[in-house]
Order: C-alpha cells, then structure tokens, then sequence
C-alpha cells in the first residue's frame, strides 16, 4: 500500500533557513514549513532537495531537517526526502535516517557518478529495490536533465513506473521533446502513478502537458502563484493561466534568468522570500554566493510587480 496517499497537486521542496554561523535555523524552518502547509492545494512537503541546500548538510543534517519539518507538520501533511548518495549501502543509510526522522516517501536522486560515468538500466532499478528493501516507503523517481548521463530512458522510466513502489516520477528533463516521450512511457507502463513537473524555470509549458502537479523548490518561495497557476492549467483557463505566469515570469527571471536551477539561483530564492516577508534571514552556506546588489535590486522589483515586496 502507498505510504503517502495523494501527490497530485504542488509539492514545495523546501529551502533550509540557516543562521549566519552556518547552523539549521529550527524556528525559521518550522515557521516556513508550517507557514507552506496554510496553502490549500500543498498535498505535501520535500526536505533535502537541491533548493534545500542538500549538498552543503551532512547525512545527521540532513535527518534533523526532515525531522523539523516532519514533527512541525504531522497530521497536517506528508513529508517526502531527498535521498542523494554513491552507493547502496550509503543510500540504504540515509533512506532509514530520513525513515526514523518522519519522513513517509523518498526522492530517489541518481548517484551523481553517474553524471561522469553513465550507468545501465539495472543499476538503475537495482538502486531503487535497494531503497526500498531498506525502508519499505513510497519512492519518488527524481529524473535529471537530458543532456546528463545520469538521464532515464523512456524505457527506464517504463520499467521504474510498473515497481508497485515506486508511486510518483519528478520530471525535468530540460528538453521537452522527451519531456512528452517520457511521460506518455510512464502513463502506457501504469496511469497510475503521479507524474510532477519541476521544471520550475518554464511552469506553464511544463504544466499543459498532462502532468499531475509539481515538485518544485519555486513553491517555497511563491506558492500561491504557483498552486493558483495549476489550477488555472486544471480548469483548461489557458487565458488565466497565462496572466498567471505573467506575474511569476519576472520573478523567474529574476532567481533563474534564462537557466535551469543552480546553487547561486536557490541563493536568489532565498533572498526573494526575504524580501517577500516568507523568511528573515536569507544567509546560504559557503561555498555559494549571495546574490550581489545588482541582482537584489532585480529581485526586488520582480516582486514589486507581482505585489509581493514586503522588505
């Protein structure tokens, strides 16, 4: 049986508030997770993605953001986490951390030796039997951009969607030709299964494709936007759905410019949910930058447009 029982909607992966000497800020991080979980149309929550910092936390970290968010959220909403490891024996540990912390579904990131080296299928689904085995929760295949080695085939994802444990696929594939490809192979394999944009940079393009929802670190930020942009895309309101992504394109602009997610771009988040009132202190880990003052001033007259600007 599914741990988790509806991923079709918006699922913010959420951003890890710190203190300015590098330390999990706990009452900033409950705030925001209790703050996102007021949004009607928020069906769950992500800890330890790449909006959250994941690479600059060590494995206790890691757990112990999942725990916030999992204890300051229960009964209101799941709590999935990010699983980004080399080996199977490291990926086994970090899925029963994450277990023990509260969380109730994992996202299966892909080693990332495989961005060098490449893998075959069986790596693949060995991989996710492995997370499985260890913890017996939902899986959430994280699919990676086409043009890495560590890309799923329409076939892999095929294959993935028919294991009864794995419940939803995070697609962003950066390349919408197999964006389309992929998500027909996963609805012929099983209809069943949740299929989640987080291609946060192009949201509207992404969305009227036959998705269920998104799985984006955007939706810490700006999740009203972006839930009342799937629900304009939901009710086939192309116009309003539009008018929607007009008011988040500056802001898009303004945190991802014309590329896709990167350390400096989840610093320009967390300056813009300063500067929005979500969070108060936008301090990021070395060794990413924060923004400098041309990009804040972008920033904030992004969010001066949408009439978000708080601060």
């Amino acid at each position: 049986m599914p741990t988790i029982a509806n991923y079709r909607g918006i699922i913010p992966a959420i951003s890890t508030p710190f203190t300015n000497d590098n330390r999990i800020d706990e009452p900033a991080l409950r705030k925001l997770a209790s703050w996102l979980a007021t949004h009607d149309g928020i069906v769950a929550v992500m800890t330890n993605g790449h909006t959250g910092e994941v690479f600059a936390l060590d494995p206790e970290e890691r757990a112990e953001v999942t725990r916030i968010v999992a204890d300051e959220l229960k009964g209101k909403l799941p709590v999935i986490s990010s699983v980004v490891c080399e080996g199977l024996t490291d990926a086994a540990h970090h899925a029963k951390l994450a277990k023990q912390a509260g969380a109730v579904g994992i996202d299966v990131m892909p080693p990332h030796h495989w961005l060098r080296f490449g893998f075959h299928a069986d790596h693949a689904t060995t991989y996710f039997q492995n997370i499985y085995d260890a913890v017996g929760l939902d899986l959430i295949c994280h699919v990676y951009p086409a043009w890495t080695r560590a890309s799923y085939s329409s076939a892999l994802l095929a294959d993935l969607a028919r294991l009864p444990y794995v419940q939803a696929f995070k697609v962003g594939q950066r390349d919408m030709s197999k964006y389309a490809r992929d998500i027909k192979a996963i609805r012929d394999a099983d209809a069943t299964k949740a299929i989640l944009t987080c291609h946060d940079e192009y949201l509207l393009a992404s969305m009227v494709q036959g998705v269920d929802g998104a799985l984006v670190g955007f939706a810490s930020a700006i999740p009203q936007l972006i839930i009342d942009l799937w629900n304009a895309v939901k009710a086939g309101d192309l116009h309003k759905a539009m008018a929607v992504q007009a008011k988040i394109t500056p802001i898009k602009e303004a945190v991802y410019g014309a590329g896709e997610p990167t350390g400096e771009a989840h610093a320009r988040m967390k300056a813009a949910m300063r500067h929005a009132g979500v969070i108060a202190n936008d301090h990021v880990r070395p060794p990413t930058h924060a923004p400098s003052a041309q990009e804040l001033e972008v920033i904030k007259a992004a969010l001066a447009q949408a009439g978000l600007l708080k601060a």
